[in-house]
């Protein structure tokens, strides 16, 4: 009986963190806590090996951080600067698809209409596509209203592209116009809403001055 009931005990801890680590590190791609749990033997905690996973790689040059509601091994930001030239894409946007973009992130979920409200001018077609099609941005749930729009948010892969561990994250306009990623000249028709000091919201400003 012993024998038996032994086959179904989880592993040791210590043997649950070696197998969340072989995962994420095998994986092209984030792995949610319900993921790990599907490959990992029964009544393992991958939760837990997360946790403790994730203090031991403190400091180190490779961390275990959460993109969105999955986990992955990234570069320390300290030393990203080492991994420069193998990790620069070349994603050329328009200044509507970064206006744009900005405006998905910062107000999620948005409609097409309320993205030209903002603007203040007609969304292209082409705009929106090749947001999707890089998958920075994908479709949410349809609003309650007349014509049931679609709205529009950012993805994980936004998340995962830019470092965030949720849209929560986005650095606030104090930090962007320090950065000098934004000018003081409002968008047509301006932005609703203000960051915690009281200032516009980021998406209010132009992104990415000429």
């Amino acid at each position: 009986m012993t024998a038996e009931k032994s086959l179904f005990e989880a592993p040791p801890i210590a043997e649950q963190e070696r197998m969340v680590e072989a995962i994420l590190f095998a994986s092209a791609e984030p792995v949610t806590v319900a993921q790990l749990a599907e490959r990992m033997p029964h009544g393992c905690d991958p939760a837990e090996a997360l946790a403790y996973l994730r203090r031991r790689y403190e400091g180190r040059g490779v961390r275990l951080v959460r993109v969105g509601d999955a986990w992955a091994f990234r570069t320390a930001p300290d030393l990203g600067f080492l991994m420069q030239k193998e990790t620069v894409e070349q994603r050329k946007l328009s200044r509507a698809a970064i206006e744009t973009l900005a405006i998905v992130a910062y107000h999620q979920p948005v409609t097409r209409a309320e993205i030209e409200e903002i603007r203040g001018v007609a969304l292209s077609r082409g705009t929106i596509d090749k947001l999707l099609e890089l998958e920075w941005v994908r479709f949410g749930r349809r609003r309650m209203t007349p014509g049931r729009p679609v709205t529009y948010v950012v993805t994980q892969a936004f998340l995962d592209h830019f470092g965030l561990e949720s849209a929560r994250d986005l650095p606030g306009l104090k930090d962007l116009r320090a950065a000098g990623l934004l000018d003081s000249r409002p968008l047509p028709g301006g932005l609703a809403g203000a960051d915690e000091e009281g200032e516009d919201a980021p998406g209010q400003t132009e992104l990415f001055e000429d």
